[in-house]
């Protein structure tokens, strides 16, 4: 195995892979660094988690060759339904209204992870598995990695190491990013439900006074769910029993989907704001995850990472057509500066929106209803936004 490379990745998961597999015929030399094994990222239980996918994101993973076979797994999001619990105020979103398939599509996490990786691994792409990241050094023409496998120790270089390994980065914290920290003294409710009735495609956002409630169209007359609730009421719906925990969930939502029935085991996951104070470091540029962790409203965490990727594989490419260096200084301040006016859009939308809608006061309650009753009504704003939820605004 070499020691050196055009590019290293660190983090195996979707962000990391996706740069990968979007780089596959580059003719860059890469190799892909991952601290667990490939069972333990497949049978890992974050895998049972539903990712909403833009529309757009799905262009880049079509454009990757990484959509057609999972696509029979993916169910379509045809209409999203947004409202205020208690009051008057809501907003629909209809992608016949928009001229279009699908505002986006709900995958489990685990069928698009394990497809992707597949990808990487038939493109022939060096994958160091069960490999930590122990230390980096960074010089004025490659970066140096320091790696842990099987209690051996690795040395490789590289002209740009990428950090793609998620929310506990060991890239970032080798390279001293200080993080800005936002809790939202929130806990995330995520299950599968039955429902009486048929969803017809459409995604639910209902906002309570303790946090959104979303439920995700899936396969038959199942939704994916995830409700934020403070930490207090999580436990406790936690700790009773699922007839406890369906009657809470369907006094919050209603009926409009007749009866839910639980289907699937009940996880809970703390919230908050994740943000890297920079992106870019000597010879090292972080993405995904390891940049940007949100509150789950409104779905844009991996959409925005893998605008991350998109964004970055284009700059390589570029890079590499003129013969340049991977690793220069010039573009990975350019990269950052383009991607920080996606992060400052997204992260300010979805943190306004939390704080806003999960308080029960009443001006702000009149407001905030007024507003979702004007857009409903207004075609060019409500075009505007659901270009927003297709991730196709810029």
């Amino acid at each position: 195995m070499r020691t050196h490379y055009d590019l290293i990745v660190v983090g195996g998961g979707l962000a990391g892979n996706c740069l990968a597999l979007a780089l596959q015929h580059s003719g860059m030399s890469i190799a892909l660094v991952e601290a667990a094994s490939r069972e333990q990222l497949r049978d890992a239980p974050a895998g049972d988690r539903a990712l909403a996918l833009a529309a757009g994101t799905v262009e880049v993973l079509r454009s990757l060759g990484a959509w057609d076979g999972v696509a029979d797994k993916a169910t379509a999001i045809k209409n999203i339904h947004v409202s205020d619990r208690g009051h008057f105020g809501k907003t629909r979103l209809s992608a016949a209204e928009q001229g279009v398939e699908a505002l986006g599509y709900v995958i489990a996490a685990r069928d698009i992870e394990q497809h992707v990786a597949d990808l990487v691994q038939q493109a022939g792409i060096d994958g160091l598995f069960e490999a930590r990241l122990v230390g980096l050094m960074s010089g004025p023409d490659e970066i140096n990695v320091s790696l842990k496998q099987h209690g051996q120790s690795l040395n490789l270089s590289a002209q740009l190491l990428v950090g793609a390994d998620g929310g506990q980065s060991s890239v970032r914290k080798l390279l001293d990013i200080p993080l800005q920290l936002t809790d939202y003294g929130q806990t995330a409710l995520v299950t599968m439900v039955q429902s009486a009735l048929p969803h017809c495609n459409t995604a639910y956002e209902r906002f309570t006074e303790q946090g959104p409630l979303a439920l995700l169209p899936a396969a038959g007359k199942q939704s994916s769910v995830v409700w934020t609730r403070s930490h207090e009421q999580a436990q406790a719906l936690m700790a009773g029993g699922e007839a406890e925990f369906l009657t809470e969930l369907q006094a919050c939502f209603g009926y409009r989907l007749g009866a839910l029935k639980l289907a699937a085991p009940r996880r809970a996951f703390a919230l908050s704001l994740i943000r890297a104070e920079r992106m870019i470091a000597q010879r090292a540029v972080i993405i995904g995850n390891a940049a940007h962790q949100l509150h789950p409203v409104a779905g844009q965490g991996f959409n925005l990472g893998i605008r991350d990727v998109a964004l970055l594989a284009e700059y390589l490419q570029a890079q590499q057509r003129l013969d340049a260096d991977l690793g220069a200084a010039y573009w990975l301040e350019r990269y950052a500066r383009q991607r920080l006016k996606d992060h400052d859009k997204v992260i300010g939308f979805t943190d306004n929106v939390v704080r806003i809608f999960s308080n029960d006061w009443l001006a702000l309650a009149a407001l905030r209803n007024t507003g979702l009753t004007l857009l409903d009504h207004l075609p060019f704003a409500k075009r505007l936004l659901t270009r927003h939820a297709m991730g196709m605004a810029g």
